[in-house]
């Protein structure tokens, strides 16, 4: 789970990282530290022939600990690091190759200037609102990354046999799950159901006389 570095030339590849908060339209403060949302670090390879590998993880803000972190523990050290004009990316970088991108002084959209890891931000937010629609929660979001994370890596895989190996693979090695655990907001219930009262009788046969259904026969021999 380690990002390694493209061989870096000016303008041609690296690892763009940046920060994003998902989360629905809140008429609070906007921008780095919005608030009700919840934030994750983005980094995506690029390179000479195209976008490689992605890492997306959960960052309880945008200051220079966390993004350390975060970088840490998805990119190989002594990569070169893109990344926007934050001043909270110069101390979490110590120990790679950082190259800063002021957008602000680029007159560009962040999208444009650094339009790989936006698009992954994209990417991973209509996911969330595709497969998660009205159903997606704070608490899951880890989970969510690393499911997308696992499909965008493996978009170009051709062996789908491989790709159920690695699933089966990471499903061996899970530590079982809760149903707390997939609960994460618990709540109880107000009145438990009653149940079934009674003896509770054996369950019917699956015997049956097969259905009439002609258009299963034989087609009827050629007339003499």
């Amino acid at each position: 789970w380690v990002i390694w570095s493209f061989d870096w030339a000016p303008g041609g590849g690296g690892v763009v990282v940046d920060v994003a908060f998902v989360g629905g339209p809140r008429h609070v403060k906007r921008g780095r530290g919005a608030d009700g949302k919840v934030g994750v670090g983005g980094a995506v390879e690029v390179g000479a022939t195209g976008w490689g590998r992605c890492r997306i993880g959960v960052i309880p803000d945008a200051t220079g600990p966390s993004l350390q972190a975060f970088v840490a523990a998805n990119i190989e050290p002594g990569s070169t690091v893109v990344t926007d004009g934050h001043g909270g990316y110069r101390p979490a970088l110590a120990g790679y190759y950082h190259e800063p991108f002021s957008v602000h002084k680029s007159g560009r959209p962040a999208h444009e200037a650094l339009p790989a890891v936006h698009r992954l931000f994209a990417l991973f937010k209509n996911m969330l609102a595709g497969a998660y629609t009205a159903g997606a929660s704070a608490q899951h979001m880890a989970a969510y990354a690393d499911e997308f994370v696992f499909r965008f890596n493996r978009r170009h895989s051709r062996k789908r046999g491989l790709l159920f190996m690695r699933l089966g693979q990471r499903a061996v090695a899970a530590q079982p799950v809760r149903y707390r655990d997939l609960a994460r907001i618990s709540r109880s219930k107000q009145a438990r159901p009653p149940g079934v009262p009674g003896p509770r009788r054996a369950p019917g046969s699956l015997a049956a006389e097969p259905a009439n259904r002609p258009w299963l026969a034989a087609p009827p021999g050629p007339s003499r």
